[in-house]
């Protein structure tokens, strides 16, 4: 491809070069570069793609995109300098693979809870209504049937185009994807076009990245702003910053709740371990998945289906049959004692709260609540006490552990959750640094029927310990120890 017709609506402030000559891939890594291609210099915050750029061109770049231009200039290769080389890189690598959002719905998904149940049943529900989908999300992409290993919740820009070409290519009517903060802020999704976007909800979470509350909620904010009016944008009414969200968008406006007017209302008339009965609007209906935060998820869902001219009837009943997202409040009963396991993704003091006040709205006599909770390492560390001090508030017993403790000391980690167990609840929680040694003495502790939470890792299938990915996977594990009562 030409690199004048990549660069089109790129901000550019000055070329040294032509912009005729033809471009056979892109690149932001270095060690990538291959002969022919575009070397786009990114500043990340822990290398700087600037310090690269000779190297790329002796690799056989051809052209060189950057926001600050080099002190001394190579003729094999022509430079553009432009105002954002993360957003030049998203523009440009929408229009290399041949703008591919552009020619499917692809319908986005943000918000600090919720991101990856909205989108896996939405990419669910449209496969069962008939349509070729893909899906990009935390847990794994997929075009069709076939699983594509996800690294993040929202690729790199020019790894993310090349996957909505794929499924261009192979056919996806639709496009169901997370849209995390850092996505947004990094200038990931610049140049895409979304048919929609959905709000879930905002709460404590990323603040070693955006610093405040306030520029977490302007990042989630600025990628509605920027909708085309002929997108739709859905937000949750019950969350304070729901209506905030969709303040300046010129997209259309639809909102959802369980507690005020909305486009798309809900009420909940039974929550229970066999599942949601909801009234949708004026349909009762009963779903498999348990809990508010999914009958919210639900709606968000419905609301969605409906913008995108589905019939409602048809979406509800398809809706009633279908599973969540692995790892998200996935639950498993042991055979002799009746013991009811949960693994659930939360990460966060909100995502916590969210799950053991449902777990608490479940119980049906004396069954005590066993929460086995940890926080990552080099995250956010303001929210550890509060995880710690949300699991004493809701369980009966507490056993703080590792998380991915990442290059931190697990035992340091352990240290700043303890900061927010009060003194009348010591009495309650264990510190076992070892995650697998604090399932099984969870398994341990519990006598019949009683409830067992696992919470943080939901679906992932490894441990971050010191910069390697250990085997670990949680509800593997807890199947593990149910199976050694049994014996």
């Amino acid at each position: 491809m030409i690199l004048q017709d990549i660069l089109y609506t790129v901000s550019i402030r000055s070329v040294k070069g032509s912009t005729n000559i033809a471009i056979t891939s892109l690149q932001i890594d270095s060690r990538k570069v291959s002969a022919g291609c575009c070397f786009i210099a990114l500043k990340g915050s822990a290398s700087d793609g600037h310090a690269y750029i000779d190297a790329a061109v002796n690799g056989g770049a051809t052209a060189i995109v950057c926001e600050a231009m080099p002190g001394a200039f190579n003729e094999k290769a022509t430079y553009i300098q432009v105002d954002n080389s993360a957003e030049a890189a998203g523009i440009m690598a929408h229009q290399f693979y041949g703008a591919p959002s552009a020619k499917i719905k692809l319908v986005g998904v943000t918000g600090t809870n919720g991101k990856t149940t909205i989108a896996t049943l939405l990419f669910k529900l449209f496969g069962a209504l008939g349509y070729q989908c893909g899906l990009i999300s935390t847990v794994q992409n997929q075009i069709g049937e076939r699983i594509v290993p996800a690294t993040h919740t929202t690729p790199d820009a020019i790894s993310l185009n090349a996957l909505l070409h794929q499924m261009v290519d192979e056919g996806c009517d639709y496009v169901f994807m997370e849209v995390s903060s850092h996505a947004i802020h990094q200038h990931r999704i610049a140049g895409l076009q979304f048919a929609g976007a959905l709000f879930s909800n905002i709460t404590h979470d990323h603040l070693d990245y955006h610093k405040t509350f306030d520029e977490y909620i302007r990042v989630k904010k600025s990628w509605f702003d920027h909708l085309s009016s002929n997108a739709f944008a859905i937000s949750n009414a019950d969350d304070k910053r729901g209506a905030v969200m969709l303040q300046n968008t010129n997209a259309k406006k639809y909102f959802y709740s369980l507690k005020t007017m909305a486009d798309f209302k809900g009420k909940i008339l039974e929550n229970s371990l066999t599942g949601l009965h909801v009234l949708v609007n004026d349909v009762e209906v009963h779903f498999r998945l348990i809990g508010e935060f999914n009958a919210y998820n639900l709606l968000a869902v419905y609301g969605a289906a409906i913008c995108l001219g589905q019939e409602k009837n048809e979406v509800l009943q398809i809706l009633s049959r279908l599973d969540g997202a692995e790892g998200r409040f996935d639950y498993t009963i042991s055979n002799n004692d009746k013991l009811i396991g949960i693994v659930d993704y939360a990460h966060t003091p909100d995502a916590l709260l969210n799950v053991l006040a449902t777990i608490k709205k479940l119980k049906q006599g004396n069954e005590h609540v066993i929460t086995v909770v940890g926080c990552g390492g080099d995250r956010d560390k303001t929210k550890r006490p509060v995880m710690a001090e949300v699991a004493c508030e809701y369980s009966d017993r507490v056993i703080l552990t590792s998380d991915n403790p990442r290059s931190e000391d697990p035992l340091a980690i352990l240290e700043d959750m303890q900061a927010g167990v009060s003194i009348s609840a010591k009495k309650k929680v264990i510190a076992i640094a070892d995650r697998r040694e604090a399932i099984k003495t969870a398994v341990s502790l519990a006598q019949k029927q009683d409830i067992l939470l696992i919470a943080g890792k939901g679906h992932e299938k490894y441990q971050d310990i010191k910069g390697v990915k250990h085997e670990f996977d949680d509800k593997k594990v807890l199947g593990e120890m149910f199976a050694l009562l049994e014996k």
